[in-house]
């Protein structure tokens, strides 16, 4: 299998998307793999959220090298990279056909492609409520890598959405947005680590989402866990990369059947 790179057509994006999605599945953490390559987590960082611009390709090469991939101007690995980089996130599409078809009044339309001037993308669903005239725009996310770079992705669709939807016959009188994340741990970290940040630039949460949805009112926009999903629906690729080294138990660790691993609600990590 191979991604291509560098070439006329460059995509630095699904390049990192797929050697994290290797590491991933290998269940290696970042910090592990950036010291076999022998580069510095930082690069790791920039190479799995697709920023290449400012990387060598030696230290792609290390890197893929470290996680049994190779890097050849196209990532190389022995396993079908379409099919895992693809099965989340097509089995989050399902789950949230399903949900919003629950909920009511909404037509979805999935994977809805743009490009107006300089603004270029794929919109995972645009949905549409004709009773309220009202046009939902969501971003469905397996694993946030870049949260700058999401904010700005919700930009981009926030400014195109009414024209998408003009397009199409409709003329909204109120535009949502709304991130929805697999509900995997080190999602909820990654989120509680900026938790200021997102909730200043998407006020919603779960609880609210599940409102509006039922009653669409005003314009909102928010970010929450996949709805009523839990993590061995979304397939191994939300698994948590394993840690290389044993960590001792908590001395203050309650009974064993406390301690199991329970998948997080929607919205837990943002106060639903």
């Amino acid at each position: 299998m191979s991604v291509g790179v560098h070439a006329p057509h460059v995509d630095d994006q699904r390049v990192g998307a797929s050697l994290r999605a290797i590491r991933t599945r290998r269940r290696l953490r970042q910090s592990d793999a950036s010291a076999a390559a022998g580069i510095p987590r930082g690069v790791a960082i920039r190479i799995e959220a697709g920023r290449l611009d400012r990387v060598r390709f030696g230290d792609i090469r290390r890197y893929a090298a470290s996680l049994g991939a190779r890097f050849d101007g196209h990532v190389l690995w022995q396993a079908d990279l379409d099919r895992m980089l693809n099965r989340g996130h097509a089995r989050m599409h399902e789950a949230m056909s399903r949900w919003l078809a629950a909920v009511g009044g909404w037509l979805a339309i999935p994977e809805v492609s743009f490009a107006l001037g300089r603004e270029r993308g794929v919109i995972d669903v645009i949905a549409w409520h004709a009773a309220t005239r009202t046009l939902l725009v969501i971003e469905l996310k397996t694993r946030i890598v870049d949260i700058n770079a999401l904010m700005a992705t919700m930009d981009i669709r926030g400014r195109v959405a009414r024209r998408i939807a003009l397009d199409r016959g409709w003329d909204p009188l109120a535009i949502g947005l709304w991130v929805v994340v697999a509900p995997a741990r080190t999602n909820a970290r990654l989120l509680a680590e900026h938790a200021t940040v997102l909730r200043a630039k998407f006020p919603g949460d779960g609880r609210t989402m599940r409102r509006w949805l039922a009653k669409p009112g005003g314009s909102v926009a928010a970010l929450s866990f996949m709805p009523q999903v839990r993590l061995g629906d979304l397939g191994r690729d939300v698994t948590t990369p394993r840690r290389i080294r044993r960590t001792r138990p908590s001395v203050n660790a309650g009974p064993a059947a406390d301690r199991v691993a329970r998948p997080p609600r929607i919205g837990v990590t943002f106060g639903d």
